[in-house]
């Protein structure tokens, strides 16, 4: 068969290349995003009884359970000042990356254009490019990582079905400040464009800072899909579990894809962090709970020859090279894991043609005794 690939660029994502090669030098893994803790043992017990319950093994509606629709609309609405309805303005996905696939996929036609910031979580690009559309790349420079505003406003066309942001960051670890999406909120006054807000650390941010959710400004919201993941604030990455926002009309589209896409998502699964969500200070006290890990490991590596300002929100943390080795740092962090057995991702990867800054980027959401083993590495180069 003569096969035309619709993806020809795309290969294996760099998370599971850089862990497959920790797994195999046993490495330690600062890299890929994910906990090497247990989740809290309550929201365990509140799964093991739903999966329990006589009923709840079956399909869940398309949307979501409604109770946990609900809930998270209330959270949102409380926390934002928005208005979301849980019977048309939120969906319940398989991972906040299947939101935004859906999302895109929904909108994006052959030729459209949709404005992205590099560096960028990689999910973004290949959905724009499976559906025809054009990835408009806006490179932010290290090692501020600020938007520039008036290159945004010169991108901006009427070919420019949607704009992409992703507040707080990864994988630079900033927050976008009020004043930037009142600015984005000017740009797109009196445009048909969309927005895809990826907020999934929401509730992981640093030093004072507030999130600045699109939920919070009314001209935003009403273009915008937000996406959100439980795997990020309750330590459950594994799970795949999800929600996406967006107004009625909006949604509407979104579930069109949705229903064909994966129809519904864990039932059981569901349940339990219904019941779990009802304590608040489980969410709103996590950016305490990853400040302390992010003080904890930057003491640690404070003498270190890296360089680096803490990361203000997500739990990730860019650190400079430069002062070590010239190396590209995709070759430097390949070389850290077979030698020294300690990994992390090259941030070039995420960059506009492959920019290198001489950043990596260390994951700091690990037991102590792992950060303490990763900073000895750290302070021996």
């Amino acid at each position: 068969m003569n096969l035309t690939s619709k993806l020809p660029n795309v290969g294996t994502t760099i998370f599971t290349e850089m862990s497959h090669l920790a797994h195999k030098h046993r490495a330690i893994n600062l890299s890929q995003g994910f906990p090497d803790y247990m989740p809290d043992s309550n929201l365990l017990d509140l799964v093991e009884k739903s999966f329990r319950k006589a009923g709840k093994n079956q399909y869940a509606p398309l949307a979501g359970i409604f109770s946990l629709r609900e809930t998270l609309c209330n959270k949102l609405n409380h926390l934002y000042g928005s208005n979301y309805h849980p019977e048309t303005d939120i969906t319940i996905t398989a991972g906040a990356t299947q939101a935004i696939f859906t999302a895109i996929s929904a909108f994006v036609r052959k030729d459209d254009e949709v404005i992205v910031f590099k560096p960028a979580y990689d999910c973004y690009e290949p959905a724009i490019e499976l559906y025809g559309g054009k990835p408009v790349l806006i490179q932010m420079q290290a090692p501020d990582y600020i938007i520039d505003w008036e290159e945004v406003q010169r991108k901006v066309s009427k070919k420019t079905k949607m704009i992409i942001i992703n507040t707080p960051h990864n994988p630079t670890g900033k927050v976008l400040k009020k004043q930037d999406l009142v600015k984005l909120q000017e740009i797109l006054e009196g445009t048909d464009t969309l927005v895809l807000s990826d907020e999934v650390y929401e509730h992981i941010i640093f030093d004072d800072n507030k999130h600045q959710s699109v939920a919070k400004f009314k001209d935003l919201w009403e273009r915008s899909f937000i996406t959100y993941s439980f795997g990020k604030t309750f330590h459950v990455t594994g799970w795949k579990l999800g929600y996406c926002v967006a107004p009625k009309a909006l949604m509407k589209e979104f579930q069109k894809v949705h229903q064909y896409n994966v129809f519904c998502v864990n039932h059981p699964l569901q349940i339990a962090l219904n019941d779990y969500l009802q304590k608040e200070e489980l969410y709103l006290e996590l950016s305490q709970f990853y400040q302390e890990k992010r003080d904890y490991f930057l003491d640690l590596i404070k003498d270190s020859r890296l360089e680096f300002a803490p990361s203000e929100g997500t739990y990730f943390q860019p650190v400079s090279y430069k002062n070590i080795t010239t190396e590209k740092d995709t070759a430097y962090a390949i070389r850290l894991i077979k030698e020294k057995k300690l990994a992390s991702i090259p941030v070039s990867v995420f960059n506009k043609n492959k920019q290198d800054d001489k950043i990596l980027r260390f994951c700091f959401a690990k037991r102590n005794e792992t950060l303490e083993a990763a900073a000895e590495i750290i302070n021996s180069l």
